[in-house]
């Protein structure tokens, strides 16, 4: 006689003899995120607070501004001019770079394991135990450069103070 059992659990372990396997299933699973080169570019902090821009010429030098709070405010040229009528010309001319890269991996682990046990032959048991173990794991990089120039100049008169102010600015 055969005896069906409607859990999935159990299985029939023959034409005379009944068995059931008990099991217990315990799937582990651990996911490790990436982060994006944009998130990282993010925790690189800013370098504009330190570096001379456009928007720092425009609001400290105008014209009539003295030579001293140019220096001040913007540090030494990097080239100085004198024409035939003795007026001075500064030279700002900065170039800066910025690189970033980000790389990140991430995987994932999971482990099936099962134990049984089940009647035999002659009255005594046996048992089963089996374990199966996967994985998988990826890592991706991105990187990013940029560049900048920006080249002020800045004529004085024979006062030493500021005629006028131009200045060109790229990025790319």
């Amino acid at each position: 006689m055969t005896k069906r059992f409607s859990n999935p659990l159990c299985l029939h372990a023959g034409s005379t003899n009944t068995g059931r396997i008990l099991a217990t299933l315990a799937v582990i699973t651990v996911l490790d995120g990436c982060s994006t080169a944009a998130e990282h570019y993010r925790e690189l902090g800013a370098t504009e607070d330190r570096a001379m821009t456009v928007g720092l010429v425009q609001k400290n030098v105008s014209k009539g501004l003295p030579q001293s709070s140019v220096a001040t405010t913007l540090g030494s040229p990097n080239i100085v001019t004198r024409d035939t009528d003795g007026k001075e010309t500064w030279i700002y001319d900065k170039v800066a770079s910025e690189a970033s890269f980000s790389q990140g991996t991430g995987n994932v682990n999971s482990s099936l394991s099962g134990f049984g046990s089940f009647p035999s032959a002659g009255g005594n048991s046996g048992s089963v135990m089996a374990s199966i173990f996967g994985g998988y794991s990826k890592s991706a990089g991105a990187a990013s450069v940029t560049q900048r120039t920006l080249t002020v100049v800045i004529k004085f008169d024979p006062s030493q103070r500021v005629d006028s102010v131009t200045y060109h600015s790229t990025k790319f």
